[in-house]
């Protein structure tokens, strides 16, 4: 069969939201553009990204109280949507939490496949492995290939497990263009702030922990704003926190942005301070439109990323102290700050979308990568 006739399907919960199905949309493009046949499963209807090829949307196929059978059912329909396309890939990028759960997936609905490639889009354990991570080694072991979004993903978390054949390929991310960049909301204008996104999920972005910092670093007696900008189940929570600090006047919550891009372009920085990560494109994005980033040093990503006082700062130890004094120092520093904005491109050289496709390429081919 010829490269070009090559039928590939994307599985992944939605298309909203998060970083994984946001490199999901992207892929999907990819594939598009060279040719592949792209289909795209997801189980929730949730759609914010643009994407390629025909989806098949189980999530429209859900009534009332989720359960065990109605998981089943739509498992059975994914069963009979792949046989029925009969795959050359399967790109499966959902997070693997419950060992039962995916062994039904991989000896039911993704029985007959022969090329299943799992991509592991997070450094914490169960949100890939399940709470058995050496017992779905064995379902891993079984695929075509693992994809890690990370090197400490592929060189330190998998291998631990005994996962072989780990392939570690980037999250693609396009450069923005300037007739891209989205509008820049009202509330903003004329304020000068620091900049966090994502999906406000608490466990694992710990917005609690930059709310505090920013307290700390007293920023907001200069009047500086915290832009908190993103949508998820810990909304209200957070912005009940956020009221009960001093800096409460001085931090503003922005719904999710489908093109967020003028916002993150105009903010002093960025800044990330999450749990666990897998590969954070909130700082890829943020340095390829010459934003620099704070970050906390966690396991896996931002050092890969990130060279500290060139292209951005890491902070190694999850202190808000030490997060407070980062921000400062940024903010002040001004010949420290036009070094870090002039070396914003440093590190993208190696995540370009032209590297990512060919590693892809490879691993369809079964070509070195």
């Amino acid at each position: 069969m010829s490269l070009k006739a090559k039928k590939i399907c994307i599985v992944g919960i939605s298309l909203a939201r998060g970083g994984a199905e946001r490199a999901m949309a992207l892929q999907s493009k990819i594939f598009a553009d060279l040719g592949y046949e792209v289909h795209i499963i997801i189980l929730n209807d949730d759609i914010d990204y643009p994407f390629a090829g025909k989806i098949f949307n189980l999530g429209k196929t859900k009534t009332g109280k989720d359960n065990f059978l109605k998981r089943f059912w739509r498992m059975h329909q994914i069963r009979k949507y792949v046989i029925q396309h009969n795959f050359d890939f399967l790109v499966d990028h959902r997070p693997k939490d419950e060992y039962f759960k995916e062994l039904l997936y991989a000896k039911y609905a993704y029985q007959h496949l022969k090329n299943r490639i799992y991509v592991v889009h997070s450094a914490r354990k169960e949100t890939y492995l399940t709470d058995k991570p050496y017992k779905i080694s064995s379902i891993y072991n079984k695929n075509y290939a693992t994809v890690a979004v990370s090197n400490y993903i592929k060189t330190e978390l998998l291998p631990e497990y005994g996962i072989k054949k780990i392939t570690q390929i980037y999250n693609p991310f396009y450069e923005v263009k300037e007739n891209a960049m989205g509008e820049f909301p009202e509330i903003l204008k004329d304020k000068k702030y620091i900049l966090s996104y994502g999906r406000l999920v608490d466990a694992t972005k710990d917005f609690r922990f930059l709310i505090r910092s920013f307290e700390a670093s007293k920023l907001w007696q200069h009047h500086i704003h915290l832009v908190i900008m993103g949508k998820g189940p810990d909304l209200q929570t957070l912005k009940d926190y956020a009221q009960q600090t001093q800096a409460r006047d001085k931090i503003i919550f922005l719904p999710f942005q489908k093109e967020p891009f003028s916002i993150i372009k105009n903010s002093r920085f960025v800044t990330l301070t999450s749990n666990y990560e897998g590969f954070p494109m909130v700082l890829l994005e943020s340095l390829s439109l010459g934003t620099p980033v704070v970050s906390l040093d966690i396991k896996s990503g931002p050092s890969e990323i990130i060279q500290h006082q060139k292209n951005g700062l890491l902070v190694k130890n999850r202190d808000e102290k030490d997060f407070a004094d980062a921000m400062k120092l940024l903010w002040n520093d001004e010949a420290l700050y036009a070094e870090i904005k002039k070396n914003t491109s440093l590190s993208l050289n190696k995540f370009s979308l032209e590297k990512i496709i060919s590693q892809w390429e490879g691993l369809f081919e079964n070509t070195s990568v």
